[in-house]
């Protein structure tokens, strides 16, 4: 067994998704268990070097997880033939420029979604990776949450008979900055910088759906500006301009050419009475099944209750009861993790891959159409999608 290294140019993981789950949970997890396992059994250790433009920011992130390199130089960076990837978790506005940059320096590249704000950059950027025979992907993590792998499971096995319709509730209380500190960062609610809960979630639940439930063929969305007024980082008061609430409804091609019917509701203005933050909620000929992010529950056609209904007395039927859960059947990891050692693997040994660019830039084609919708208060449709 012998162990390679790999050099990661790693751009924009100060902030909270790149640093977290990019960096700390999946980078610097992967090089305390000693690399990535190839199919051969040699190990492959990845080697990042950290780049943004606060060097003093970078420098202290680096050195409190034993990472060596680091800068605020990219194109120097880019320049290093040992550094073969490029990933970028900065803004969405500047991602098809960055890609782009990293492509014709002859780097492979990943990148958190949206891969771009709007379809002809999004698209440009995935052709350019495509003639260039690097290559290429976008993070679609949700995919590998144990909530949703369990789904798939149950879908896989025919739990399901006949699929008939998902219904997806996300979303919390974002603190608007006055009263509590904001937990998110204020640029998502600007659209001048990119901004709107349509932009940054509806690009995850095009591959959600298509992968797990049915290619998308159609959307009617409502976008909403709740909150009006928020406060920024440094508690200065600003008007928001971007949409935080979607309510949005998809029809479906099913995998056994079926139609499904998908109900979306995404809100940074709602407060959770639900089992997660997110669920998922799918209804079948044969059973019905609800996942959050890391539980999942069934009710099969023959243990489906028959309820009453009698608004003069008190429901005494116990619903949440009646749902048997999914028991954890392997060990799961944290999802950006697994999609990272797959990724690694398709770089060093071509490892099988299906979450390139392309896929992300339909992510972005849905997210025009539901603007589309809203704007025009119509069903759009969604064709499909051609480099």
């Amino acid at each position: 067994m012998t162990t390679q290294t790999l050099g990661i140019i790693m751009h924009g993981v100060t902030g909270r998704m790149g640093m977290n789950q990019h960096l700390i949970r999946s980078i610097v997890a992967i090089r305390k268990q000693g690399g990535v396992t190839l199919s051969n059994g040699d190990n492959v250790m990845p080697d990042p070097i950290l780049i943004g433009r606060n060097a003093e920011k970078i420098e202290a992130l680096a050195r409190a997880h034993g990472i060596e390199r680091w800068g605020t130089d990219l194109d120097a960076a880019l320049a290093n033939k040992n550094d073969t990837v490029f990933f970028d978790a900065g803004t969405t506005q500047m991602r098809p420029t960055l890609l782009a940059k990293a492509i014709r320096a002859g780097k492979h590249v990943y990148c958190e979604k949206p891969i771009a704000t709007n379809l002809n950059e999004a698209l440009e950027v995935a052709r350019l990776a495509e003639k260039s025979g690097l290559k290429h992907g976008a993070v679609q993590d949700k995919l590998f949450l144990p909530g949703l792998r369990k789904l798939d499971l149950l879908r896989r096995a025919g739990f399901f008979g006949k699929m008939l319709s998902v219904r997806i509730e996300f979303g919390y209380w974002v603190f608007e900055g006055d009263l509590q500190p904001i937990q998110r960062p204020s640029w998502n609610y600007r659209a001048e910088d990119g901004g709107g809960i349509i932009l940054d979630m509806v690009c995850h639940w095009r591959y959600v759906l298509d992968n797990l439930f049915g290619e998308v063929q159609s959307v009617s969305c409502l976008g909403a500006t709740h909150i009006a007024q928020r406060w920024d980082e440094a508690g200065k008061a600003y008007d928001c301009t971007a949409d935080d609430a979607a309510y949005a409804t998809f029809e479906l091609q099913g995998h056994q050419g079926e139609k499904v019917i998908a109900q979306v509701n995404s809100s940074w203005a709602t407060r959770v009475r639900r089992d997660d933050l997110v669920t998922f909620h799918v209804d079948g000929t044969h059973g019905s099944a609800v996942a959050g992010l890391t539980t999942c529950r069934a009710q099969s056609r023959v243990n489906t209750p028959r309820p009453v209904w009698n608004p003069d007395e008190k429901q005494m039927m116990p619903f949440f009861d009646q749902w048997a859960e999914v028991p954890d059947s392997q060990t799961y990891d944290n999802g950006f993790k697994i999609q990272w050692e797959d990724f690694i693997r398709h770089v060093v040994e071509d490892a099988p891959w299906r979450f390139t660019l392309a896929e992300g830039a339909k992510g972005v084609q849905l997210v025009e159409a539901a603007l589309q919708s809203w704007k025009e208060r119509r069903w759009v449709d969604v064709p499909k999608l051609l480099l």
